[in-house]
């Protein structure tokens, strides 16, 4: 038989739990709700920046400041910090040999400049090919569409889910993914359709879209179906090209 006064012991425990955890969890829901209005507001710069609509110097000292605005609440909201040895291959189903050219030499940073938006030189980036034949954006083994994974943790800091044939935007559907544990900001581009929103946060090998064929080029039927993966270091408060081809080659694969 449970004696009275031990009920009354956890029913105190269970007042308490309630008491203290309200306030903990509200604050919880305002640094996530923050975290998540900081990304809309980097979007919306990233859009001007893609655009050609803002000044360099501008867009340069807002950048910054929401880098590390966005770092700083991604902990405060309980964004988990995952080093890069946790990282996973970006599409589900492949691997390192799917990336294109010989031993990674497809990517040429040229004269890259994010700050140059949608005209920007330079491809300090990988093309990673899916078998896609009839280039529907299927893949050819499953028949279904081949599903991209986030390579890093993190919070989705822009997103374009609106493309159409004709349209100059170069990167079509894409995301943004901002990994304050590297410093890194990674770029998912010709997307089939978006998974995830501005503000959501994602961990190593969710799913944040599908492979599809958006954007100026990728549309076209000399490109085979791939996905657009970029990765620049923002540990300096400007974003920085960084080849990540060590880090795919090493990357945990999904089957």
């Amino acid at each position: 038989m449970i004696r009275l006064p031990f009920l009354r012991h956890l029913f105190a425990i269970f007042i308490a739990l309630i008491v203290f955890a309200g306030p903990a969890s509200q604050a919880h829901a305002a640094d996530s709700e923050k975290l998540r209005a900081l990304a809309r507001e980097f979007n919306a710069l990233n859009t001007l920046i893609r655009d050609n609509q803002v000044e360099r110097s501008e867009a340069k000292e807002r950048f910054k400041e929401l880098i590390q605005a966005l770092s700083r609440e991604y902990r405060a909201a309980g964004g988990v910090e995952y080093p890069e040895p946790t990282w996973c291959f970006p599409l589900k189903g492949y691997g390192y040999r799917a990336i294109g050219g010989v031993r990674g030499n497809g990517y040429q940073q040229g004269g890259y400049d994010y700050f140059a938006g949608n005209r920007h030189t330079g491809h300090p980036s990988h093309d990673i090919f899916i078998h896609d034949k009839r280039q529907k954006g299927i893949d050819d083994r499953t028949g279904t569409p081949v599903q991209v994974l986030s390579m890093t943790g993190g919070v989705v800091v822009a997103g374009e889910k609106e493309w159409q044939p004709g349209s100059r935007l170069r990167g079509g559907k894409y995301l943004w993914i901002l990994d304050p544990a590297t410093g890194s900001l990674v770029y998912y581009a010709h997307n089939r359709a978006l998974h995830v929103e501005v503000g959501d946060l994602v961990r190593p090998g969710d799913v944040i879209a599908e492979v599809g064929r958006t954007g100026l080029n990728a549309y076209r039927k000399r490109s085979p179906t791939h996905l657009h993966l970029t990765v620049l270091s923002v540990a300096g408060g400007l974003p920085v090209p960084r080849n990540p081809y060590r880090a795919l080659s090493t990357s945990r694969l999904t089957d």
